[in-house]
């Protein structure tokens, strides 16, 4: 029977540092547990895990892409925690939130039925953007709502930061459990945790096999096929791509193609004239690049604050290729 399992929520607005997060503490993940990881992103590409796939020995990752999770029907997320649990019979869950979710709806649902008593929720962690806090940048309103109850405020990407604006920021944020850090790089032993026990159930709880969730074909009649999806949501935007495994990317090129869209994310793992990259970027940052482990399709994808030109987009993607 699964029941009872330690599981920590991690939300947090945009680019604040949630996956990095989750590749820290996988390198500490104590050799006697197993770990289920589950991953909700924005977009409909599906990209986190293929970012964390050097980090995943000893750990089973699934994702439920294409909105907030408590905002989207609840199919999606029931059939991937479900799967999670059933595969990996986890003995500790990580639960990333879309950094345009909504935490405390989202909390809420954890521990109601069917989660409740197959779920230990711990404590809430918040993971900020220091930097972006010092700047002025406000937060979304779901995320500051969900500040007071936080069990750790995880205040990232604080280097360079003095004093006397870690006391301005802190002034600024409830009186919650806080950690400044860089590179989200926290120990393992300082996660919230709390013993008390499950909520009482009348009956035990069963997980029942759901219909599997429609996922997006990922068959190639030749390296011309690109499958492209674009969601929006309120005022924000997504246009993702996934292409087959021997196209081949220019890094020079595609490092120019993203320097001239306008985009407030992108991500993506690529087949390069030079291996197997990674990269994860913020407007404003250095497009960092990174071996990648994954090699089973091209992923990229941009979030956006106005409508994507998908087949503009698209055409110029192209030409970032070696072999366009």
């Amino acid at each position: 029977m699964i029941e009872n399992i330690p599981t920590h929520l991690i939300a947090g607005p945009l680019g604040a540092g949630k996956t990095t997060l989750l590749k820290q503490l996988l390198h500490q993940r104590p050799s006697g547990e197993t770990w289920g990881i589950l991953i909700n992103e924005f977009g409909q590409i599906g990209i986190d895990a293929a970012l964390m796939e050097n980090d995943a020995q000893g750990v089973a990752l699934a994702e439920v892409p294409g909105g907030c999770l408590c905002c989207v029907n609840g199919l999606p997320f029931q059939v991937g925690l479900n799967r999670l649990l059933r595969k990996a019979r986890p003995t500790r869950v990580f639960i990333e939130a879309s950094g345009l979710g909504h935490p405390l709806r989202l909390q809420q649902q954890l521990v109601a039925p069917p989660w409740q008593g197959v779920l230990a929720l711990q404590p809430l962690i918040m993971v900020l953007d220091a930097g972006q806090l010092a700047s002025g940048k406000p937060l979304a309103e779901s995320q500051r709502l969900a500040l007071p109850e936080a069990g750790l405020l995880l205040l990232n990407k604080s280097a360079g930061l003095d004093a006397v604006a870690k006391r301005t920021i802190a002034s600024s944020l409830p009186e919650r459990p806080t950690i400044w850090c860089d590179e989200a790089n926290i120990s393992f032993d300082l996660l919230p945790t709390t013993m008390a026990p499950a909520p009482a159930r009348n009956e035990p709880t069963t997980l029942t096999d759901a219909a599997a969730s429609p996922d997006m074909p990922a068959l190639w009649r030749t390296t011309q096929d690109w499958h492209c999806m674009v969601q929006s949501m309120d005022d924000h935007h997504s246009i993702g791509w996934r292409m087959h495994p021997d196209v081949l990317f220019d890094p020079e090129a595609l490092q120019r193609w993203l320097a001239t869209q306008r985009w407030i994310r992108a991500k993506g793992v690529v087949h390069t004239t030079g291996g197997w990259m990674a990269f994860n970027a913020l407007p404003g940052e250095t497009i960092t690049w990174q071996h990648s482990g994954w090699n089973k399709d091209n992923r990229i994808e941009l979030l956006t604050a106005q409508r994507p030109d998908q087949m503009a987009l698209q055409n110029s993607l192209r030409a970032a290729t070696s072999t366009h």
